[in-house]
């Protein structure tokens, strides 16, 4: 009997097909005792276990090249890493097995991961299948992955490592579901390059029935059961529509009476500059700086190695607006010479701005680099702080650009609620506000947005949410200048419509959104789009928001 179930859709299109289960996870290995004698030969043995599997998810990323090669060869470093080896081999020389120590090494690791914030948290999976791939090998069954099959399928897992994703055959997968995960994870990031329909946070994903047929949403991310042969007509006609629309759409972002919404892509680096050219991104949104301090977390980056990188982003556009993040460290993203050790609650506690007005030395290097990546240049150039709170924070980073003498735009992310409901005194001090949806639904519903159980919060629609939008862009507005969102918010075509009509002036997302966003916008109004804002804002529930927005701008 035909059921829906509902997840978040982190990749468009749609799929239609039978279950199929990702292999299981390598359990437990027994607590097995070795004597004194026998170390050296368990040490190598986890030794040559672990050179195998950093070989082998090197070859993997050579294959699937892109930004999977990156994440792969990340996790080869992972598994490569200097302290877990001599953890391993010290738990060996207790008395361990080889496959023992590597699993407690790694369970250790883990839990730090796990407590560390956001961004570490969501390397637990990827931590976790490098895990299972040693020890797999260590005790000589098969490794966890992709199941065998002739015909194509939909496949489920309760997470999926990006050794896996990054090698999924699109004529074979024909789309996935996970129980765990996020919009920010390895797994959907891999999802969306790859052009493969996937749904993640699904409750109870991994106790369907192998075999039973499932029609999965990537866009709106409805899972529908045993859909009847009506119900997989109408989605398929809904895909293809939505297919014929994009390949209509160029151009810049614009509603279909020509109201501009300029689409930025968010970019890491240089290296994701080809993705946003290729998808017509108009410029970068969101250039998230701290990927480049993270390389080495013992130390800054040289200013010349800041220079060149943030030279190659501001060259790519040179017509365009370049929108600079300076570093966003703490919390889930920890820098050892910056980040305090110690706090109780690092999410809450001094990061962002806080972070960079205690170590000014930090943000003075990165302003001066950015300037001189900047010259002679006609790339439009603007700088942000992220983690603002309040007008004195915003005071603060615009001194600190004056001083640097930064020929640029410089503004404030809208990240924590008090932001969103003072926007009009930290517009006194800077020239343009940037949303990100993220932290701000994070910090507004006091949800974690990596813990799957708790998406109904994370959810982009929530009316509380729309209401904090729209009270920022609404001060925007009021004193005449930019307020734009670059969380993942943007990348939802049918929530573009509605945060343009919420008063939202530019939208960033990841490249690959970009057309569905500009087909969407494509065919709308503005004054559609502001009736499906007040629609969402009148609801009570992230589904009711959806569905009353969706009713406006197709007419029903």
């Amino acid at each position: 009997m035909e059921r829906m179930l509902r997840g978040v859709g982190v990749s468009h299109g749609v799929a239609v097909g039978p279950v199929r289960h990702m292999g299981t996870a390598v359990l437990e290995p027994p607590s097995t005792q070795i004597s004194a004698a026998e170390t050296p030969r368990e040490q190598a043995r986890a030794q040559a276990a672990v050179e195998a599997v950093a070989a082998d998810l090197n070859a993997r990323g050579n294959l699937a090249g892109g930004e999977a090669q990156a994440v792969l060869e990340a996790q080869a470093l992972m598994a490569q890493d200097p302290e877990l080896i001599a953890d391993v081999n010290r738990r060996i020389s207790e008395g361990n097995s080889a496959e023992r120590g590597v699993y407690d090494s790694f369970a250790a690791y883990r839990t730090l991961l796990a407590a560390a914030g956001e961004y570490l948290a969501g390397r637990v999976a990827d931590l976790d299948d490098v895990r299972n791939r040693i020890v797999a090998r260590l005790l000589g069954v098969p490794m966890p992955g992709v199941p065998d099959s002739d015909e194509p399928y939909v496949l489920l897992a309760r997470d999926l490592a990006p050794a896996d994703t990054a090698l999924l055959d699109p004529s074979l997968v024909l789309g996935f579901v996970t129980e765990e995960g996020g919009p920010t994870s390895h797994s959907a990031i891999l999802a969306r390059a790859l052009g493969v329909p996937a749904v993640v946070a699904m409750p109870r994903a991994t106790e369907l029935a192998e075999g039973v047929v499932v029609a999965v949403d990537g866009s709106t991310g409805e899972v529908v059961v045993e859909p009847s042969v009506e119900r997989q007509e109408e989605l398929r006609r809904l895909a293809a529509e939505r297919q014929a629309a994009l390949a209509a759409s160029s151009g810049p972002g614009r509603t279909s009476d020509g109201f501009m919404v300029p689409l930025l892509a968010n970019v890491g680096g240089p290296a994701d500059l080809p993705a946003a050219l290729e998808h017509g991104a108009e410029g970068v949104g969101l250039f998230r700086t701290e990927f480049l301090f993270l390389d080495d977390s013992a130390k800054a980056p040289s200013e010349d190695k800041q220079v060149q990188a943030y030279r190659k982003v501001l060259e790519a556009f040179p017509d365009g607006r370049v929108v600079v993040r300076v570093l966003d460290a703490g919390a889930d993203k920890p820098l050892d010479f910056l980040t305090p050790a110690d706090e109780p609650n690092p999410a809450l506690g001094v990061r962002g701005l806080r972070s960079l007005l205690e170590h000014p030395e930090v943000l003075r290097s990165q302003l001066r680099a950015l300037a001189r990546a900047a010259e002679g240049l006609s790339t439009r150039l603007e700088v942000m702080a992220p983690m603002v709170a309040d007008r004195e924070d915003a005071r603060a980073f615009a001194e600190a650009c004056r001083e640097a003498r930064l020929d640029a735009k410089y503004g404030a992310m809208v990240e924590i609620p008090s932001a969103a409901l003072r926007a009009g005194s930290l517009l006194r001090e800077v020239e343009f506000l940037s949303l990100g949806t993220n932290d701000l639904a994070q910090y507004a519903f006091a949800a974690d947005r990596q813990v799957g159980s708790l998406a109904r919060l994370q959810d982009p629609w929530q009316p509380a949410l729309l209401d904090l939008i729209a009270s920022a862009a609404e001060a925007a507005t009021a004193a005449g200048k930019s307020c734009g969102v670059c969380g993942e918010a943007a990348s939802d075509p049918l929530l573009a419509c509605v945060l343009t009509g919420l008063g939202v002036t530019s939208l960033s997302m990841g490249a690959a959104a970009i057309p569905y966003v500009r087909s969407a916008l494509a065919q709308a109004s503005l004054v559609q789009c502001r009736q499906a804002a007040e629609a969402a804002r009148a609801a009570d529930s992230a589904a009711e928001a959806r569905t009353a927005a969706r009713q406006v701008l197709s007419g029903g």
